[in-house]
């Protein structure tokens, strides 16, 4: 079996979706219909709207911390800084761990994203 789909809640549609349609296409993704898209091969990101009262996300809490997209260049990290930096996102420097070329970026709820390109050999995570 495979990963199909991951359902992320927002505290706010109308606050987060800009954002998830700036950084998704340049991941690979393509919009399906609203507050869904997929990479064209059976993998779906959705969006649904957080219920009121609920907790917000916490980095270091129980749950998910962050998603990792694997990119094929370090070019290719910068060109996705650059473009959501153009967008208006705050965006921080790209990172050098130790030979991967890593960007950690936050949507507006905190839920981390990481773009990072690996050299041949190197593991993903350890």
């Amino acid at each position: 079996m495979k990963i199909d789909h991951i359902t992320l809640l927002v505290s706010s549609l109308e606050l987060s979706m800009p954002y998830y349609e700036q950084l998704l296409p340049l991941l690979g993704f393509s919009k399906k219909k609203n507050h869904v898209w997929t990479d064209g091969e059976g993998f779906f990101f959705q969006f649904l709207q957080a219920k009121a009262g609920t907790s917000a996300y916490e980095r270091y809490g129980a749950g998910m911390n962050h998603l990792g997209f694997g990119a094929s260049s370090p070019e290719q990290v910068y060109g996705v800084r650059a473009a959501m930096a153009e967008a208006g996102f705050e965006v921080p420097e790209v990172q050098n761990l130790g030979g991967a070329v890593a960007l950690f970026m936050k949507d507006p709820d905190g839920v981390r994203f990481e773009v990072t390109y690996y050299p041949p050999g190197m593991a993903v995570v350890d």
